[in-house]
């Protein structure tokens, strides 16, 4: 491997190879200059401590020798008090022992959006939960359905089905994570649906402890979308609302005329709003808020946001906020396809 590491000492591409414990067990120059510190003080580490409190790079020692090459997006590297900087990692292993990570600075990578799919190690760990989901949904399903014969009370069976189309909803995103499927088609469907089952979900949840707020607009036209992935987006940040210690939750719906999404002009769109007058978003991670397994809480799963600003992209739209102590706002912008041209032929 000398030879190996002499030919990559002269790169430009920062360079680090770890061993079976996951620790530095070489780098190249690159990466010492990149970092602003010696090789010699990086050699013996372990990777855990070059990573800025993500924990992504985690996965990687589990790589296996046939997988293909990981990337993870924009993860926060450094060492000690230097400044954190931010880069795309690859992995690749070298034989049956070491790993190659190779680091991409962003800024070689001026037009890729760190941020538009979640890396490959992840997706592996969501099929690993999905398999240990199956058993209790199904046991869920199985007492919702008892319970739905033997309650007679109507708030009470509104409940009960409350929990068995969630249980179904489930279901379908555990099967679409196990058996990937090209993407339904949309179909028409009013925005407005999505938000009362989200509301009641809330309600479910924090019961009197929140109050929620409608302040929709009824004049809002359908749009073409996934009722199922638009619920799921928007109860990711409605739980965001509830878990930051909100005491109100508004969902806002508004029209939006002459809207630029990425670099797509609409010539209408729909806003929905989710605000709160919890805590807000903590300093430290305005920049790393849509970074996959990113949480501000220590029993924080870090995917709530990342999944809910991806399903607002499949349907060609945005999610972003604002925050400061006692009001945030999530705005999700949605495009409503525009009529087809009339041709000029009447009947």
């Amino acid at each position: 491997m000398t030879a190996e590491l002499n030919a990559f000492d002269r790169l430009a591409t920062p360079l680090l190879w770890l061993d079976a414990e996951a620790r530095i067990s070489a780098c190249n120059p690159a990466l010492a200059s990149w970092l602003g510190v010696s090789a010699r003080r990086l050699v013996g580490l372990p990777l855990a401590d070059l990573e800025g409190g993500e924990r992504v790079l985690l996965a990687l020692p589990r790589v296996p020798k046939d997988e293909q090459p990981l990337r993870l997006q924009r993860v926060s590297l450094g060492f000690g008090d230097l400044p954190q900087r931010f880069a795309d990692v690859w992995c690749v292993r070298d034989g049956e022992a070491d790993l190659r990570i190779e680091i991409h600075p962003v800024e070689e990578f001026p037009g890729d959006d760190p941020v538009t799919a979640l890396p490959a190690a992840l997706s592996a760990s969501l099929r690993g939960l999905a398999h240990e989901l199956r058993n209790p949904l199904a046991g869920l399903k199985g007492a919702a359905q008892l319970l739905g014969r033997r309650v007679s009370d109507a708030d009470a069976r509104e409940l009960v089905s409350l929990i068995a189309s969630e249980v179904e909803r489930l279901n379908g995103l555990v099967e679409r994570i196990l058996n990937p499927a090209p993407p339904r088609g949309f179909e028409p469907m009013n925005i407005h649906g999505v938000l009362e089952r989200v509301r009641q979900l809330a309600e479910a949840e924090a019961g009197w402890a929140v109050k929620l707020v409608r302040d929709y607009d009824p004049s809002l036209p359908d749009l073409l979308g996934d009722a199922d992935r638009l619920t799921q987006a928007v109860w990711n940040l409605v739980r965001n609302a509830l878990e930051s210690g909100a005491s109100q939750v508004t969902l806002r719906t508004r029209a939006e005329h002459q809207v630029l999404i990425g670099d797509r002009s609409h010539r209408l769109a729909l806003r929905v709003e989710v605000s709160d007058d919890g805590r807000g978003v903590p300093e430290d991670l305005v920049e790393r808020l849509f970074l996959p397994l990113v949480s501000g809480r220590a029993e924080g799963t870090g995917l709530g946001l990342p999944l809910a600003q991806q399903i607002a992209r499949e349907h060609g739209g945005s999610l972003a906020y604002r925050s400061r102590p006692g009001h945030t706002v999530f705005t999700v912008l949605l495009p409503v396809p525009e009529p087809a041209p009339d041709d000029g032929i009447s009947a």
